[in-house]
């Protein structure tokens, strides 16, 4: 792509780079913030990096918050005994959409993968044990998307849960395989949940 401008091109460039952008997409969103006032690009610019420099992680579930202890884990209507561990924040938010579950959550971070170089301990599975071990939480919801890195992950997790006694469930397989839970339609994802099943049956 030519480009009259080396400023538009470092602009276009930096925004390509974002996940499902394109350089025909960053373009187009370049010229239309050209085309903006003044102050409606900097208020845009302002949030990205207040964003960056502000947003912290919740220091019980690690769900990206604006204080120490999130929304949804400091509410005393959310069943603190019941916990659905979720890869990232964007399934927190399609679970949440549901407005099926009540309980609280727990935040990995990603999941383990070998082959991109994740594992364990680059994820939050050392605090979900912590929570595990100091006792009020009675089952694990392991809501994690049916991919290969999914199961690697599931599995792991009910390793490193199993001696704690608690119920260990999975969500009902619904979904189809190499599914991602923030695709899935809110009808199917909260009765997926609703419907959970022992992981151990899973394992049959």
């Amino acid at each position: 792509m030519n480009f009259s401008s080396k400023l538009l091109e470092n602009a276009v460039n930096e925004f390509s780079a974002l996940p499902g952008i394109g350089q025909k997409t960053a373009l187009r969103l370049v010229l239309h913030l050209l085309n903006r006032p003044n102050a409606e690009v900097e208020k845009f610019s302002n949030a990205l990096t207040v964003l960056k420099r502000d947003i912290r992680f919740c220091e019980l579930c690690y769900n990206i918050s604006d204080h120490p202890i999130c929304q949804i884990c400091s509410s005393v209507k959310r069943d603190k005994s019941l916990v659905c561990v979720v890869e990232d924040t964007r399934d927190v938010m399609a679970i949440e959409n549901t407005g099926t579950f009540q309980g609280v959550y727990h935040v990995l971070g990603g999941l383990i993968s070998p082959m991109d170089g994740v594992g364990p301990s680059d994820l939050t599975i050392d605090g979900l044990v912590e929570r595990v071990n100091l006792g009020g939480i009675k089952e694990v919801i392991l809501a994690i998307s049916a991919t290969m890195e999914g199961d690697t992950t599931i599995f792991y997790l009910y390793k490193k849960l199993k001696e704690s006694g608690i119920q260990i469930s999975t969500i009902a397989r619904g979904i189809a395989f190499g599914g991602e839970l923030e695709y899935v339609d809110e009808i199917t994802l909260g009765r997926s949940i609703a419907t959970r099943i022992p992981y151990e049956n899973s394992l049959a």
